[in-house]
Formats: C-alpha cells, sequence, structure tokens
C-alpha cells in the first residue's frame, strides 16, 4: 500500500453537509372579538407558541382553531363547569379559551412527543392565570388506545368520570385516523342524560380539495355508529398556504359540526 492511499473515512465517504438547524418557535396571536369581552379586566388575547418544525404539523396555528376559538366564545353554554378534552391540540388555541371561560376541568392531549407536550405547558403557563392551570391537565395521547388515563384524570379532578365536550380541530384529513378517533370519542363520552348533552365539535378544512369526499367519510362513519351529525359553522379565512393546488376557495373555508349521540354504539 502506497503511502499516499488514502482509506480513511472521510476519504471514502465525502462528509455530509451539516443539517440546518431546527427552525425556532414562533408566535401567532389570537385577538378575541370585542363583543365578548365584557370589561377591562376581561382577557383579549391569546399568544400561542408553535413548534418550528414538526412531522405532525404542530407548527402551524390552523384556521380552524381560530374559528373554533370563537365559536366556543359565542357557546360557553357546552362546557361551561363542564369537562372538556381535547385531541390533537397542537397550540392549544381552543383548549386555552374553554379554560378562560370557566370550563371545569380541560384535558389537552397531543401525540406523546416532548416537543408537542413541552410546547402545550409552555402555552397553558404563559396564558393562564394560576387558578385557570389548576383546571387543565396535559398529556401524551394516541387516538384509539386506551382511555383510561383520561377518565382516571376526569374522575379524580371532578368526580366525574367522563368528558362534556370533545374538541376535534383540523384532523379529519388523518383519514387513516378517522376510526381511531370516533372510538376515543366514545370511549369518554357518555349518552344523553337528563341534565346534559355531551358533544364532539370537528372543525376543518379540506386542505386537499381532491380529498374533501374522504375528510367527509369522517361523518359518514359516525352517523352509522349512531352519532347525530349536525352543521354549526361554515367561515371563510385566508387560505393557510396561497401556493398549494386546487380551489382556493375550498381551501380557505373552515367547517364546523356537532356530534351527539343519545346511546352507546353497537358492538
Amino acid at each position: 500500500m502506497s503511502d499516499d492511499e488514502n482509506f480513511a473515512l472521510d476519504g471514502i465517504f465525502p462528509k455530509e453537509p451539516p443539517r440546518p438547524p431546527t427552525p425556532e418557535p414562533t408566535i401567532s396571536t389570537y385577538h378575541r372579538n370585542s363583543s365578548f369581552i365584557k370589561g377591562p379586566g376581561d382577557w383579549r388575547d391569546i399568544d400561542i407558541r408553535l413548534v418550528g418544525d414538526h412531522p405532525l404539523w404542530g407548527h402551524h396555528l390552523w384556521n380552524a382553531a381560530r374559528s373554533f376559538a370563537s365559536y366556543l366564545d359565542e357557546h360557553r353554554e357546552l362546557y361551561e363547569n363542564l369537562n372538556v378534552l381535547e385531541l390533537g391540540a397542537g397550540g392549544g388555541l381552543p383548549s386555552l379559551v374553554a379554560a378562560k371561560n370557566n370550563a371545569r376541568l380541560v384535558v389537552i392531549t397531543d401525540y406523546p412527543d416532548d416537543a408537542l407536550i413541552d410546547n402545550i405547558e409552555h402555552n397553558v403557563k404563559t396564558n393562564l392565570s394560576v387558578e385557570e392551570q389548576q383546571k387543565v391537565s396535559t398529556q401524551g395521547y394516541i387516538w384509539g388506545r386506551s382511555t383510561d388515563g383520561l377518565l382516571e384524570t376526569a374522575s379524580t379532578r371532578t368526580g366525574q368520570k367522563t368528558y362534556d365536550l370533545i374538541i376535534l380541530s383540523d384532523l379529519v384529513f388523518n383519514h387513516s385516523q378517522h376510526d381511531a378517533l370516533l372510538t376515543t370519542c366514545e370511549a369518554t363520552t357518555s349518552p344523553k342524560s337528563s341534565t346534559t348533552e355531551p358533544s364532539v365539535l370537528v372543525f376543518y378544512t379540506h386542505h386537499r380539495p381532491h380529498l374533501a369526499h374522504r375528510d367527509m367519510e369522517f361523518f359518514s362513519k359516525a352517523e352509522s355508529r349512531g352519532w347525530t351529525v349536525e352543521k354549526v359553522v361554515e367561515e371563510r379565512f385566508p387560505p393557510m398556504f396561497p401556493e398549494d393546488s386546487g380551489d382556493e376557495t375550498v381551501r380557505s373555508t373552515v367547517h364546523g359540526w356537532r356530534l351527539t349521540r343519545t346511546s352507546r354504539p353497537q358492538a
């Protein structure tokens, strides 16, 4: 072997350029509709910190979340002094609105990834008073899995094992997860009683217009499992991704539906 032959690793495998650093977190501010502000001491804004980048899309404040926040502000009867659960929360804006508007318990969940859960906890501490924070629990949860931990939290904190409102904000584009989402909703709510009518609020945008029919299969499946579905919102926003293909009107419209049920799903 001659002295000038180089068999060092960096000679055989050229060095790759360094990976770009993960983008820094960003802040998006939700400005409350002034018609809901009752006095100088009432809350006006919520600052949502978003992770810099994430494969589960937690780095966006979706239009559906903004529409959800306004709807919850207008319909406090759905959750005031009641138990609330959010699945796939991202930045957690709808949950924070519920907590600030006197929900009894708000459990905010997302995939059990440290970056996502730590970010939600940051938003809770940044936007809620100490008293409001005491009504909130942040947990990692995978849709369709055992709900024992969620039920135990509700029972321990409120004496009621189930939830009165479940929040699904911009999740139905996950077509493979429709059944898992419905399974969790069914396991964490009870059929209508004489005093309450538990419900699931589902807000979304057809981000891929050519797959809108797949998004809507969520509601067909819900009906087949014993849920009653009712459209409650249709609202236009600037499109999230203007450069994307597909009808811009479709991509910029938020739809909201309310699901209720009067009986347990058949086995």
